[in-house]
């Protein structure tokens, strides 16, 4: 049993086989797949599995909260695997790519944002957009 799979039933999910699937195609992805990726993946392994029902399994996992929602300004809702590590991410606007970070100096200035204004920080998300850099040769 996967993460997610192990996840989902530890919150007292019902996990149908279709469901088990599309939970471990969402556990083995390494990117940040939309409902039409995930539903091609989950295709190679059971043919029988509609879009419909990835797009309803998608939704029941993101209220369990065992997935998080993307909207990363590409028109197509993007999700991931909820961890107890936060991370923020950094899109490239022309290939699509997602990369994930980490900073602490970013961590740090958050925190003290949200204190100068009367505010204890308890979530955020941060998205970065951009383009490569133009490397010009000298």
């Amino acid at each position: 049993m996967d993460r997610l799979e192990k996840l989902c039933s530890e919150k007292g999910m019902r996990m149908t086989e279709q469901r088990r699937v599309i939970a471990r195609v969402l556990s083995a992805a390494e990117d940040h797949p939309d409902v039409e990726e995930i539903h091609r993946r989950a295709v190679a392994i059971d043919p029988h599995i509609s879009i419909a029902t990835v797009y309803r399994t998608m939704r029941l996992f993101e209220e369990s909260g065992v997935v998080e929602r993307h909207d990363f300004q590409d028109g197509r809702a993007r999700y991931e695997e909820a961890t107890e590590h936060h991370h923020d991410h950094l899109i490239d606007l022309r290939s699509g790519e997602v990369i994930e970070f980490v900073n602490e100096e970013i961590e740090q200035l958050q925190k003290r944002i949200a204190e100068e204004h009367g505010y204890k920080l308890i979530d955020h998300r941060l998205e970065l957009y951009g383009v490569p850099l133009d490397k010009k040769s000298d």
